[in-house]
Parts: structure tokens; C-alpha cells; sequence
């Protein structure tokens, strides 16, 4: 009954607007062409006003549209349309809910024995982080800080020379450069030998990659799939919901994860970037079953072909305690943001420092008043940003939101030796993370990512020694200096600004 409703309201507002717009559409074709662009915005802007999304994304939405409306359309299109994020997800959220629950074991008292020697502070954290992602703590899980792409790539190539069993890949994105055709070559050599090899990989990230190196790979028995294909990227509703993790599972018992890619440039060779500065990790013990598992749902999720067993379940578990580690996996199928709300806890936490370094800050509300809320209360609050831009709006978006930090007295450090690509937290010198997930909305709301989250192991000190050093390179901003830039720069990044909901 209330479809029909709906449907006999809607045919009687389309034959009015058709009344009015009359003369447009006997006009010819472009009359005919402006009629429907009008009527699509305003059909677009009744489904994002009834959506109920948060104020700041509706009004913003609505802004673009009424001015912009051709564009504004197409923007639409491409990057706006989640009042169908729910339904495309649903089906994977549940499933691989019931897989965490199965392999991970939710009732198994040993969970609330390990959250029990993190003390009273930190344990609510973790345990919200169990609660949002299904996945426990692990202190049985060895952890190394890679630094840059050269010790990363090191340590990649050497663990899937030595890898017996199976290689999973999963990569946003992808590049058959010097890289990747060195990494091609291993896999192939690998596949030769009996090593089972699962490649996937974004389908936007790595569009550019060549048919012949996927083709190169599926000759030689190595399974690649496309992680989201779009087809029509106007008309396609995944378009805007990408798989931005970046990592590697080797035998089950090796996993790398965090800020790098497969590509040259994050070796630092091209020449319009330079030098890239870029933080990786790799594990080794039982909490590379969750990152396995990650893998193995996204793996089914496109596939439809299941692998839990016990041979990719199986970790080869390290004897030492080596402080807590907690692989989480945020995404657009996840109800909570899983992500953003454990940051969020992290800095509310906090009790004598926050220090965050992303190459892309464009938080939303909550996360945005949490940081000014931390440095108006007395915490050392630092931001390590990139002094050079990848993604110009992004960049400018990210620097509209520095006068209201700065008036907070959070501490904004520019990258000044190339470009800084890490993606880091740390609370109190004992919390940390590290991984996928950018401090922007993108990260949030609309990608797939993966984060590790460390309590008291080398690897955080390791991250803290690493942050101090970056900031040898960097310069702070200076308020004064900041608040008088030139006001070209001002209107710039303000107009940034009003998209930042929408990058």
C-alpha cells in the first residue's frame, strides 16, 4: 500500500514539473536534455534530503547541486549514492560476521583473560575493538616495523621466496613496473613449485594495470580477481565503494600490512614525488589468522568459493609475549565504523598524547572534536601532514581544517623531505595503529581497510622513535604565520572545504 502511495505522489509531482517545463521540452533536444538534468536533480535531492545522512554531507550535497547542476549530477553519480551501501553489504557483513565468530571463537574466555592485563584503561578499548570487529587480541604475535619501500620490499620478496604452502595478495592498487614485475616473476616461480597463489585487486586502484600481466599470471595458474568491476562507472552503485587494503598473507603464519602499494613510486622513483615516506608491518603468530581471514572473506565475497580450513587457519603461534596485537577490518559493510570509532576511543582516551600522521586529514565531526577536545584539555596533540600534495583538493581540504586546530593548540608538522604517506596513531607512547585507513571520511565510511592495532610492543616504541625522527624533517606551523596566509589560499581550501564531506 505505501509503495503504491509513493508512486502515485511521485507520477503526480513528474506530471506537474512536466506542466511547467512544457516549453523547455519543445525546444528540441537541448531544451529536452535541460528538462531531464533538471528534474534529476531535484529527484536526487528529495532521495539524499530523505536519507537522513548527516547534516553537514546533506547541505553540502545540496549546495553542489543547486549550483552546479550538470556537474553536480555526474559528482553524484560517481561518488554520492550510498542510501544503497546497507543493502549492497548486508549479505557480506552478516557472513563474515558468522566467519569471525566460528574461527575466532567470541565465547572463549581466554579473550577476556588477555584484555584483563591491558588494566582498566586501555582494556575498554580493546575490548569495544573486539565488540566492533570480531576480532580478539593476540599476545602471541611477533610484530616488525618496515620503514619506506625499500626495507618493506625486502622483507616481502624475501618471505614469498621462502613461502611452501600458499601466497595471498590483496592490493588496491597494483602497477607492472620494475615492482611489480619483480614480484610477478616470484609468484610465477612460486606457482611453479607448487605454491597455491590468490591475487586480488581493486578494480579502480589498478586500472591501469596491463591485460598482459593479469593475463601473464592466469596462464601460469595464479588465481587473479578483480575486487569490484565496474563496467559503467556512471551507472555502477559499487563504484564509490573501494578495497583500499594493502596486504600479504604467506603459509598462514606471515602477514604485511599498511601503507604501501605495489608500485615503483613507493620506492621513491618518480620524479614528480621523490622521495616517499611510508611506515609497513610485518607479523608473524596468531594474529595473522585475522588477517587471513580478512582476506578469505573478500576472497568469497567475489568468488563465491569458501576456504576455511584448518590449512589457512593454522598459524604457526610465537612462544614469547610481545604485547598486544589486534587486527581490525573496517568498511562500508560494517554498521558500526569500526575504524573511525576506535580512533575515536583512542584519542578521547588519551591521557598524556596524541600523535597522528596521514597523508589525507579530512575528519569528520566527531573525530575533528575529539582531537580539538584532547589539545584544549592539556594532551600534546601532534599532526604530521605532507608538505607537498598527490591529490590537490584533498590537500586543500585537509589544510582548511589546520586555524581551528591551531587555535586548539594541537601541534601541525608539514613533511618537508618528500612526500609522507604514513598512516599512524599513537596514544601515550603505548597505543598505537597502523595500517590501510587514512584520517579522512573516505577511509571511514566508504573504503575497505585494515588496521593493526599495537598495545605496548617494540614495534610501538619503534613507531614513536620513527614519529620524532619525521618531525626532524618537518616544519611546524607557525598560528600567526598560518592565519595571515594569502587569501587566494583561504578561498581555496575553504572551496575544498565544502566538498571534504563528499572526497
Amino acid at each position: 500500500m505505501k509503495n503504491t502511495v509513493r508512486v502515485i505522489l511521485f507520477l503526480l509531482v513528474l506530471s506537474v514539473l512536466l506542466f511547467f517545463f512544457k516549453e523547455q521540452l519543445a525546444s528540441g533536444i537541448f531544451g529536452i536534455l535541460s528538462v531531464l538534468v533538471t528534474l534529476s536533480v531535484i529527484f536526487i535531492s528529495f532521495v539524499i534530503f530523505f536519507e537522513n545522512r548527516h547534516p553537514t554531507q546533506t547541505i553540502t550535497w545540496l549546495v553542489v547541486l543547486g549550483s552546479f547542476p550538470l556537474v553536480g549530477f555526474i559528482f553524484y553519480l560517481l561518488f554520492g549514492r550510498n542510501y544503497r551501501k546497507e543493502k549492497m553489504f548486508r549479505k557480506k557483513y552478516f557472513l563474515d560476521k558468522q566467519a569471525f565468530l566460528t574461527v575466532e571463537g567470541d565465547e572463549d574466555p581466554r579473550n577476556d583473560e588477555k584484555i584483563s592485563l591491558l588494566g582498566e584503561h586501555q582494556g575498554k578499548l580493546f575490548t569495544l575493538a573486539q565488540k566492533l570487529g570480531n576480532s580478539p587480541i593476540s599476545f602471541d604475535t611477533a610484530t616488525k616495523i618496515l620503514t619506506n619501500g625499500e626495507e618493506t620490499f625486502q622483507h616481502i620478496i624475501e618471505q614469498l621466496k621462502r613461502a611452501r604452502h600458499h601466497i595471498h595478495l590483496e592490493y588496491y592498487i597494483v602497477r607492472h613496473d620494475h615492482i611489480g614485475q619483480e614480484i610477478k616473476n616470484i609468484l610465477i616461480e612460486k606457482v611453479r613449485q607448487g605454491v597455491r597463489v590468490r591475487f586480488l585487486y581493486d578494480a579502480v586502484g589498478s586500472w591501469q594495470l596491463s591485460n598482459s600481466y593479469i593475463n601473464e599470471l592466469k596462464n601460469e595458474g595464479i588465481e587473479m580477481v578483480t575486487f569490484g568491476p565496474v563496467k559503467l562507472p556512471f551507472l555502477n552503485n559499487k563504484f564509490n565503494f573501494r578495497n583500499h587494503r594493502k596486504m600479504i598473507i604467506i603459509d598462514g603464519s606471515i602477514g604485511f600490512v599498511g601503507g604501501l602499494n605495489i608500485g615503483d613510486e613507493y620506492l621513491g622513483r618518480n620524479k614528480h614525488i621523490g622521495f616517499w615516506r611510508d611506515t609497513h608491518l610485518m607479523l608473524r603468530g596468531e594474529a595473522v589468522r585475522t588477517l587471513q581471514l580478512i582476506f578469505l572473506q573478500d576472497w568469497y565475497y567475489m568468488t563465491n568459493h569458501s576456504f576455511l580450513t584448518a590449512e589457512y587457519l593454522s598459524p604457526q603461534n610465537d612462544d614469547e609475549s610481545h604485547g598486544g596485537v589486534q587486527l581490525i577490518a573496517g568498511g562500508p559493510d560494517n554498521e558500526w565504523s569500526v575504524i573511525k570509532n576506535i580512533f575515536f576511543s583512542m584519542i578521547a582516551s588519551a591521557e598524556k598524547s596524541v600523535w597522528i600522521a596521514s597523508p589525507y586529514f579530512i575528519p569528520d565531526e566527531d573525530i575533528f572534536s575529539a582531537i580539538k577536545v584532547a589539545a584544549l584539555s592539556g594532551i600534546d596533540v601532534r599532526l604530521l601532514v605532507p608538505n607537498k600534495p598527490d591529490k590537490r583538493i584533498v590537500f586543500h581540504a585537509s589544510r582548511s581544517y589546520f586555524p581551528e586546530l591551531l587555535d586548539a593548540g594541537v601541534k601541525v608538522y608539514e613533511y618537508q623531505r618528500g612526500f609522507m604517506h604514513s598512516k599512524i596513531v599513537i596514544v601515550d607512547h603505548e597505543l598505537a595503529s597502523i595500517g590501510t585507513s587514512n584520517m579522512d571520511m573516505r577511509s571511514f565510511h566508504l573504503n575497505f581497510e585494515v588496521n593493526a592495532f599495537l598495545f605496548r610492543t617494540k614495534s610501538t616504541q619503534k613507531l614513536v622513535e620513527e614519529y620524532l625522527n619525521d618531525l626532524e624533517f618537518s616544519k611546524q606551523l607557525d598560528k600567526a604565520t598560518f592565519h595571515d596566509r594569502h587569501l587566494g589560499f583561504k578561498v581555496l581550501e575553504s572551496t575544498a572545504r565544502l566538498l571534504s564531506p563528499l572526497l
